[in-house]
């Protein structure tokens, strides 16, 4: 075990070399991004809330992320995670903020903490505890009351954090205030000034730049973060592709679309893209969750695509929300603690009362999904390269605004300064079918490449380099600079051409092995871009198979009724006494010994499932064509059997449900039980 562990530290070490030497160091920032001990960053920032994970499982959680590119994280403070009692705070367990913020200062990750009081998150009342809504104060206002209760709740905080601030060599960095907050700006900066006068003093502070704020923060006090979505659970529609999504994979120069908060944004105004702060996000979509009117699928490419976008349209962070998938917490007063149209506030939409997987690149056991990789090799792009990209000022070649599913025209843009620059090409759209753009060359500063005009396939997104690393330019996208080697990805569909030294080496090709193809530069497929530097990977386990009865048949169909939002009501407890009930049996602990990290795999069709150990529900999953999983190592030692609980889908149901679904025909069943997982090596 420990040359395991001496051979991860090295691996963490090489990975994130070009960052460790700045954390505790100075952090400054102006227009054009972070600036850390003098030397300009474009960090990755991905969305974790540990109260949502075990606490056994953060160190293995956070070093996922580091091994994905993450080099700061965002972490939300549910404020009735920690007092859902009125005066009665839980710091412990997997609620334990200090523990957390200390496994990230052992991991060398900074943190983001949204320390509220508003959250969301999907959170029952966004985080404010019904306690506080039935005082009968206004919520998220200048009311003495609420403020009250506020300095409570960041002093308490502030036990957790104190002597883990940056400039204690701790790993908080940052605070955001409140959370998607369209009032007075006065209200942020009391908040402000309540946390600093607690003690709270760190390099820089954020509020969510949407929707527009009715009266501004002084410039400076704060950084707006922004943000966009390839596809929103929260909206009214049942049709797939509604909304203004589509804009998220167009490069534009203005900082938000009409995809968050678009009821609440006059897009006349030029102020929603201030240049006079660095362009940032907070919420680029790692995934989605499903609700139950709206079961959102999404595509590995939808993320890998928004964030080449953001970063071709200026954006120097990109942070993700989420990148780590969690599991709700127990309520402690008997109810559950996820949004709701029945609770008192926030009750805009109906969410799983326990899974929060969001579908992403570490989902909600911290297994990594496909975009985990293919997002990977754009952070290693952004530690390599940051400092040079970072100033760089974006050219937008193609027209900004268009409409859904524009085929008309290859969208691109570059950034550049001097000789130098990146060509940032997005040949994808979500259910856009875009379809491959022939003849295409490109003149950016000064070099017209390639030499013969090219096709650029469908669903291709990759950056090309011009004047980088003595490269003159190459049709393959630049993934590293270490150790005096170049990595450049050869894009599947699109001769690679390098320029370099003279030369013009043509239809050069990618190995199956890690070689060189020209002095010290290493060509590769796209998926040894995404495993570069990564250290080997336990192998997949064979699948078990698990026995299951069906013990009872669904009852009478419940009446899907519609809530105080306007959409469909997902059920409610005593609905699953006519669910169809299935018992698993698990396997003997000899055979799940050698897969620790297996995970229950249940293929099925419904509307919703539940699953229930001893008794008590451990997880459930709103049916939108992916498997329901669960972690066998978070189950009781004595466990060796399950309850699941289906209610069956509905003729005419108002629901979207995606492509990927079978809902063709009423009813419900179980198609298979299996247990996979990870090997463990010897």
């Amino acid at each position: 075990m420990k040359g395991e562990k001496l051979k991860r530290f090295i691996f963490l070490y090489l990975l994130l070399s070009p960052f460790i030497s700045f954390l505790y160091a100075q952090v400054t920032w102006d227009q054009q991004s972070l600036i850390i001990d003098g030397r300009r960053v474009v960090p990755a920032m991905g969305e974790i809330h540990y109260s949502r994970i075990p606490a056994q499982e953060w160190e293995r959680a956070v070093q996922q992320m580091k091994e994905g590119g993450i080099t700061m994280l965002a972490c939300y403070v549910f404020w009735n995670h920690i007092e859902e009692i009125q005066g009665q705070y839980d710091w412990s367990g997997q609620r334990d903020l200090r523990r957390f913020l200390e496994t990230c200062k052992a991991e060398n990750m900074p943190v983001v903490l949204r320390i509220g009081p508003y959250c969301h998150g999907e959170v029952r009342g966004g985080g404010i505890p019904d306690w506080v809504v039935l005082t009968g104060c206004k919520l998220r206002s200048m009311d003495k009351v609420f403020l009250g209760f506020v300095e409570k709740l960041y002093r308490q905080i502030f036990t957790q954090v104190q002597g883990l601030q940056w400039k204690d060599g701790g790993p908080v960095i940052a605070a955001q205030f409140d959370n998607e907050y369209g009032g007075d700006g006065a209200y942020l900066m009391t908040l402000k000034g309540i946390a600093k006068s607690i003690g709270f003093d760190l390099p820089f502070y954020t509020f969510t730049g949407w929707p527009q704020l009715r009266k501004p923060v002084p410039y400076g006090e704060m950084l707006p973060l922004y943000g966009d979505y390839a596809d929103g659970f929260w909206d009214r529609s049942l049709e797939e592709g509604c909304g203004k999504y589509y804009k998220a994979f167009n490069f534009r120069e203005t900082r938000t679309t009409e995809a968050i908060a678009s009821e609440q944004i006059d897009y006349s105004k030029p102020a929603d893209s201030n240049p006079t702060y660095p362009y940032f996000t907070c919420e680029l979509g790692g995934g989605m969750m499903t609700s139950y009117h709206r079961r959102i699928y999404i595509y590995p490419e939808d993320s890998y695509a928004m964030a080449v976008v953001k970063l071709g349209s200026n954006s120097n962070l990109l942070g993700y929300y989420m990148y780590h998938g969690g599991t709700n917490p127990e309520g402690k007063l008997g109810v559950t603690l996820n949004e709701q149209q029945r609770t008192l506030s926030t009750n805009w939409n109906d969410l799983p009362a326990m899974t929060y997987d969001f579908q992403a690149p570490l989902n909600e056991f911290g297994q990594r999904k496909p975009h985990f990789y293919m997002l990977r090799k754009l952070h290693l792009f952004m530690q390599d390269y940051g400092e040079l990209l970072a100033p760089m000022k974006a050219t937008y070649p193609c027209e900004q605004d268009i409409k859904q599913g524009d085929d008309s025209h290859l969208r691109w843009s570059y950034r550049s300064q001097g000789e130098q620059g990146f060509v940032f090409i997005n040949n994808y759209e979500r259910f856009g079918n875009l379809t491959a753009k022939q003849g295409i060359q490109f003149d950016v500063c000064g070099v017209k490449f390639p030499q013969k005009p090219m096709t650029i396939p469908a669903s291709t997104t990759c950056i090309f380099p011009v004047n980088i690393d003595g490269i003159h330019y190459a049709t393959a996208q630049l993934i590293s600079h270490r150790d005096g080697n170049i990595y450049l990805e050869q894009i599947p569909g699109i001769p690679t051409e390098i320029a370099v030294d003279g030369k013009v080496l043509r239809n050069v090709k990618a190995y199956g092995t890690t070689k060189t193809v020209y002095k010290n530069i290493y060509l590769l497929t796209s998926e040894q871009a995404g495993h570069l530097f990564l250290a080997d990977e336990n192998t997949q386990s064979p699948i078990l198979n698990c026995q299951f009865t069906k013990v009872q048949s669904a009852g009478t169909p419940r009446q899907i009724t519609i809530g105080v939002a306007k959409v469909a009501e997902e059920p409610v407890e005593s609905d699953f006494d006519q669910a169809a009930v299935y018992r698993i049996s698990l396997p003997a602990d000899s055979a799940l010994y050698a897969y620790p990290a297996a995970l229950l795999q249940i293929e099925y069709r419904g509307d919703v499932a539940r699953l229930y150990a001893n008794g008590r529900l451990i997880d459930d999953n709103f049916y939108n064509g992916r498997p329901f999983q669960y972690a066998l190592w978070r189950l009781p030692k004595d466990c060796r059997q399950l309850e699941l609980r289906i209610l069956p889908l509905q003729k005419d149901m108002p629901v979207y449900f995606p492509r990927e679904a079978d809902v063709q025909t009423p009813g419900e069943e179980v198609k298979s039980v299996t247990i996979k997982g990870e090997k463990v090596k010897n």
